[in-house]
C-alpha cells in the first residue's frame, strides 16, 4: 500500500484570494502549498485594465508571509469596454497571464460582465493572435434556463459557436461540472482544456439540498448529479492532458453564506491537497495526480512546471483540519469533504 508520495509541486489554475483582510487571511493557506495561482479579477469593483491588474498583483506580494513562495498569475476581467490593445500591452508586459469571461449576473460580482459575446468579439480576434488565454464561466444567464442545465446550454449557445469562429483562440473551461462539458473538453482541440475544482470531484446536490439546506456546500456552477460528479472523477484521474485542477478556492464571511440569500462559494485552499489524494487513491489512480496538480496546467499555459516538489504522507489516523478561519472579525468555513482524511502535505521541498 502506497502511504508517501512525491509529486512536482502543485499550481492552482482557478483561485479567489479577494482584497484587504480576506486577502492576508487566506493568502497563507494557498502559498503554504501552491506554487502559482490565477488569480480570479471579480473584486468590486472589477480587475479590468492592466494598471488595475499591476495594481491588484502588488497587494497580493504585499501581504505574502515573508517565509512563503508564492506567484499569483493575473487575470483582467472581460467587459464589452475592454480595449485590446491595453491587454495586449498587459500581456507583453507579462502583468496580464489571461482574460476572464463572466456572463453577466452568472456568479459572484459578475455585474460588469459581458451581456453579448459579440460585441467583444474584436478583443477576442485580438486574444488569439496574441495566444492569450480566455477563461470562461461557462453558464447562461437567462431566467428561463435551469440553474442545472446552465453549462451544457452555454456550451451549445456560446462556446461551441465561439470556437467555430475563432479556432485559433485558447480556452479553458472553468470549474467544469458536468459529464457535457467533461466529454466536450475530450474531443476538442490543442486550444481547449478544462479546469475542475476540489469541491466537485467530492460533493454532488444532495450534500446541498438532502435533510436540509447545507449553504456552506452553495458554490457556482452548482454541484449537479452524482453522474455528472463520477464523470469529472473518470475525466481528472485519467492523466487526460488537457485537464488540470483549479480549485475554485472562494473564501465568503459566514455572516455572507448564512442568508436568506446566501454568497456562492467554498473555501478549499486548506486541505485542498488531501482530498485530491483521497479521491485518486481512491479510483486507484495515484500516479495521475501528479499530471493534475501539476503538469497539465502549466503545459497549457506554456510555463515550465514547478522545479520544487512535495511530499504527501498517509497517516494511521484521519488529518485534523480547522472547522473555519478568521479572517478579520469574521470567520470563514473549511469546506468538509464529509470523510475522514489520512492524506496530508508533510513538506514542500
Amino acid at each position: 500500500m502506497t502511504d508517501r508520495l512525491t509529486i512536482k509541486r502543485p499550481d492552482d489554475w482557478h483561485l479567489h484570494l479577494r482584497d484587504g483582510a480576506m486577502l492576508a487571511a487566506v493568502l497563507p493557506d494557498t502559498a503554504r502549498h501552491f506554487g502559482r495561482g490565477i488569480i480570479m479579477p471579480n473584486l468590486v469593483p472589477p480587475v479590468v485594465t492592466s494598471a488595475e491588474v499591476a495594481a491588484y498583483r502588488d497587494r497580493i506580494l504585499a501581504q505574502l508571509p515573508q517565509d512563503m513562495n508564492f506567484t499569483p498569475l493575473m487575470v483582467a476581467y472581460l467587459t464589452e469596454t475592454t480595449e485590446p490593445d491595453d491587454l495586449a500591452k498587459g500581456f507583453a508586459d507579462r502583468i496580464i497571464t489571461a482574460v476572464k469571461l463572466y456572463p453577466a449576473g452568472a456568479t459572484t460580482n459578475s455585474a460588469s460582465g459581458v451581456r453579448d459575446i459579440m460585441k467583444v468579439q474584436p478583443v477576442l480576434e485580438r486574444m488569439a493572435e496574441l495566444g492569450l488565454p480566455l477563461l470562461v464561466h461557462g453558464e447562461v444567464t437567462d431566467a428561463e434556463i435551469d440553474i442545472f442545465d446552465r453549462e451544457a446550454v452555454f456550451i451549445d449557445r456560446v462556446l461551441d459557436p465561439l470556437r467555430q469562429r475563432l479556432p485559433e483562440l485558447k480556452i479553458v473551461m472553468e470549474h467544469i461540472t458536468t459529464k457535457t462539458a467533461a466529454d466536450y473538453v475530450k474531443v476538442g482541440s490543442e486550444n481547449l482544456a478544462a479546469t475542475i475544482t476540489t469541491h466537485h470531484l467530492m460533493i454532488n446536490r444532495n450534500h446541498i439540498l438532502a435533510g436540509g439546506i447545507r449553504p456552506h456546500y452553495y458554490c457556482l456552477p452548482v454541484a449537479k448529479r452524482e453522474e455528472h460528479r463520477l464523470a469529472l472523477r473518470q475525466l481528472a484521474t485519467s492523466g487526460f492532458e488537457r485537464v488540470f485542477l483549479g480549485t475554485d478556492s472562494a473564501p465568503h464571511p459566514d455572516s455572507a453564506k448564512l442568508q436568506p440569500c446566501g454568497c456562492a462559494g467554498i473555501y478549499t485552499a486548506p486541505n485542498t491537497m488531501s482530498c485530491l489524494a483521497h479521491v485518486f487513491e481512491e479510483d486507484g489512480a495515484l500516479a495521475h495526480l501528479e499530471a493534475f496538480t501539476s503538469l497539465n496546467g502549466p503545459r497549457f499555459y506554456g510555463l515550465p512546471a514547478s522545479d520544487q516538489t512535495m511530499d504527501l504522507v498517509k497517516g494511521d489516523q484521519p488529518v485534523a483540519y480547522p472547522d473555519a478561519i478568521a479572517a478579520g472579525d469574521e470567520t470563514v468555513t473549511v469546506f468538509d469533504p464529509g470523510v475522514d482524511l489520512f492524506w496530508r502535505v508533510d513538506k514542500v521541498n
